[in-house]
């Protein structure tokens, strides 16, 4: 077995639990409290050295009176040594150990990964995510945070096309994907249908049909590199800020 088993419990004592070989690998558990202590000594100690983390995920199961482990496998890449760490906690409680980003960065989507297929949740985990929950029959809409961050912009009207959330105050809420004529809905929704509403037939006439010139500011345009192929009289429309009429406007 790794020697680094015996010296972690003559460092640590009664938080380090038991050590097994299984299929090649040393495992030991440690308890839920001294996990980052114990991490952060497995990294900075000289003798152990263990500065790549390799993975962070979970096992669960199928009895439900075992506990879900969180499982690290760490490496010292000089000494050329392995080592596979496990929190136990219990399904039943609190899914939260504390996040091991600020000792290793890499951590950070490994960590992300776990929270998303297993639901532990990472503490002190630099990536907070703030939801707001709506009501699907009721009113989907919340305030923009373009005021706060300006790259939300497009951010925002790709939910709005997807999913129709409205974003208040906004200053362009339009759709980024679908044309601004489209009327199936919003494709990302679970009530939309997977073919969508209308025949093919009707959808290939819509898209024909749109007048990309209504729909995209010069900025974008020359964004997606299509503005130097537009007709010369489009690109002067364009300069002096005009917009083409939708189909449907008059």
């Amino acid at each position: 077995m790794n020697p680094t088993v015996d010296a972690l419990r003559a460092t640590f004592g009664s938080a380090i639990g038991r050590g097994l070989e299984s299929c090649g690998d040393t495992i030991v558990y440690v308890a839920r409290a001294a996990l980052l202590d114990a991490m952060t000594w497995l990294r900075d100690t000289p003798q152990q050295g263990y500065d790549y983390l390799v993975d962070v995920t979970a096992v669960e199961y199928r009895d439900r009176e075992r506990p879900l482990e969180v499982v690290y496998f760490l490496r010292s890449l000089a000494r050329r040594a392995d080592l596979r760490v496990k929190v136990e906690l219990d399904q039943r409680g609190d899914l939260s150990v504390d996040s091991v980003v600020p000792l290793w960065r890499g951590a950070d989507w490994l960590e992300r990964e776990t929270y998303d297929m297993f639901g532990v949740s990472f503490r002190g985990h630099p990536d907070l995510r703030v939801k707001v929950e709506l009501d699907p029959r009721g009113d989907l809409s919340v305030d923009s945070v373009v005021p706060l961050w300006r790259g939300a912009d497009w951010l925002e009207r790709e939910t709005y096309d997807m999913f129709g959330v409205s974003f208040r105050g906004h200053p362009d809420l339009r759709r980024i994907l679908m044309w601004e004529t489209y009327a199936e809905g919003y494709p990302l929704r679970k009530d939309f249908p997977l073919r969508g509403r209308f025949s093919r037939a009707e959808q290939v006439r819509q898209a024909l049909g749109a007048n990309p010139e209504a729909h995209y500011s010069m900025e974008e345009l020359s964004i997606a590199e299509a503005y130097d192929e537009l007709p010369a009289d489009m690109k002067e429309r364009l300069r002096r800020g005009e917009r083409g009429k939708l189909p449907d406007s008059e």
